[in-house]
Formats: C-alpha cells, sequence, structure tokens
C-alpha cells in the first residue's frame, strides 16, 4: 500500500464564469498582499529591536508563518493562473 502523496493538494472551486474567476483571483492576489504586509511590519519590529528576548522570538515565529502563508497564497494565485491558460471543454471561463 502506497502512501498518499502530501506534496500535492488537488483542489477543486466551482467558477461559472470569467468574472467569478477574475474575483476569486482578486481575493486571492489581495489575501496574499496582506500576508506580505504582515511580513514586512514583523521583519521592521525585529529589525528595530522591538520587544525583550521572549516577545522577539516569538516574533520571529509569527514572521515565518505569514511568510509560509505568502508563499501558499502564491502557489495558489500560479496554478489559478495556469488553470486559466489551459483551454477548456467547453471553452469557457
Amino acid at each position: 500500500m502506497t502512501a498518499p502523496d502530501e506534496r500535492h493538494i488537488r483542489l477543486s472551486v466551482r467558477v461559472d464564469s470569467r468574472e467569478e474567476r477574475a474575483a476569486l483571483e482578486q481575493a486571492l492576489l489581495r489575501a496574499r498582499a496582506a500576508e506580505l504586509t504582515e511580513v514586512r511590519r514583523r521583519e521592521i519590529r525585529l529589525v528595530a529591536g522591538y520587544g525583550d528576548p521572549t516577545t522577539r522570538e516569538s516574533m520571529t515565529g509569527e514572521g515565518q508563518a505569514a511568510r509560509l502563508r505568502h508563499a501558499m497564497l502564491d502557489r495558489l494565485v500560479a496554478a489559478l493562473q495556469e488553470a486559466a491558460a489551459a483551454p477548456t471543454q467547453d471553452g469557457d471561463p
């Protein structure tokens, strides 16, 4: 018995029109931008020396988590754009 490939997750999202696809892409781009803002905010706080060592350690962990969320959203946006470029059976969306 083989173990499932945890490196790939297949998602299926119903998208009924080009407008819905554009809205989904915009939502992902906004979420990605929000995570990037969080990454930069944490990095600025660390560089500026805010907090005691325990607080700084926590900020480092939170910054790493925000970087990971940003990277995952980036992958989702890329997959959506790739899917949009691929021909569909019915020609839409």
